[in-house]
């Protein structure tokens, strides 16, 4: 058995479709199942067993034995939640009940971190762990992730195989649930289809021109692809950077969600919120050299290609992965 956490969520149902279409098909998902939308995810893919979040670790003391793999991807990941007590809670006190279990029960893990434990950046976003303490996280979300990373670099137990995985900006199919939390290429899509434009934050950083903003983009397939390698790999613990490992602009990302939509581009500006102006990052890039070096060869699928069969395959007749 092959236990997937948030497997109702984005990432989370991709892996199950990803698990299925190599053959897995006694796959344990485990979620809230509360939200009906979210739910649709799930729907037509092969589950031995749906368990409630709270009612995980009940089950796991019962079966522990029989589970081959965990794959932790649930967490509490609104940016904007600001209840630290509830982010801990969800984040990083359930992982490391995770992480106890998969010592007891001698199972390895791969668990969700989040290129939000970078920061600005004040470190660059190489994945080495000696920086992990230094790390200063723009939000309480960001803080629970690095708070875990922390924690789990310091342990002298630990599961025999363990990945922690910083996803940079994941964007793909099965996202419809994530409202305002969604990708850019789904709310860009979204706007162009309703208004035939598109409008993008101004720059307010004089070393960066409006819409010349960074960020790793990496489709949802390559992030699975990943995941599934580690699955097989179980060895060189460590915590790794996800992202393609090439930072594009949001001009890049409309400018390829236009011509996949075969719409004529008509972009404009407006200002950030002044609320967010402070925190907000112009570059990210994940250093995916560390992945590589453990065997990892697979070319990530770029910005333009990732669109394209997005908008075509998924976004334009609203359906799942």
């Amino acid at each position: 058995m092959i236990v997937v956490t948030g497997a109702a969520g984005f990432i989370g149902s991709c892996l199950v479709s990803k698990l299925n279409s190599e053959g897995f098909n006694h796959i344990i998902v485990v979620d809230k199942f509360d939200n009906e939308e979210k739910n649709k995810n799930l729907e037509g893919k092969l589950i031995l067993e749906s368990i409630d979040r709270d009612d995980f670790f009940t089950w796991l003391d019962t079966v522990g034995e029989k589970v081959e793999f965990i794959f932790h991807l649930g967490a509490r990941t609104d940016t904007a939640e600001f209840d630290k007590a509830l982010l801990s809670k969800m984040n990083t006190e359930y992982t490391k009940q995770i992480w106890e279990k998969c010592i007891q029960y001698q199972i390895p893990m791969v668990y969700a971190s989040s290129a939000a434990t970078y920061g600005l950046g004040e470190y660059g976003y190489d994945d080495n762990q000696e920086n992990i303490p230094k790390l200063i996280p723009l939000n309480p979300y960001g803080e629970s992730k690095n708070d875990f990373d922390k924690w789990a670099i310091k342990q002298e137990k630990q599961p025999f195989f363990w990945a922690g995985l910083k996803f940079f900006n994941v964007y793909g199919p099965n996202e419809y649930h994530k409202g305002r939390m969604a990708s850019v290429i789904m709310h860009a899509f979204n706007q162009i289809e309703k208004t035939s434009a598109m409008k993008l934050f101004r720059s307010h950083n004089p070393d960066f021109k409006d819409g010349e903003q960074m960020r790793d983009f990496v489709y949802v397939k390559d992030v699975v692809d990943v995941c599934y390698f580690l699955m097989h790999h179980r060895k060189d613990s460590a915590i790794y950077n996800l992202g393609s490992g090439k930072a594009r602009t949001f001009l890049d990302l409309v400018k390829a969600t236009f011509k996949a939509m075969d719409k004529k581009e008509e972009i404009s500006f407006i200002d950030t919120p002044a609320d967010i102006r402070d925190k907000y990052q112009y570059f990210t890039e994940a250093n995916m050299a560390k992945l590589k070096s453990i065997g990892f060869t697979q070319e990530f699928t770029s910005l333009e290609a990732g669109v394209e069969d997005y908008v075509k395959n998924y976004l334009s007749n609203h359906s799942y992965y």
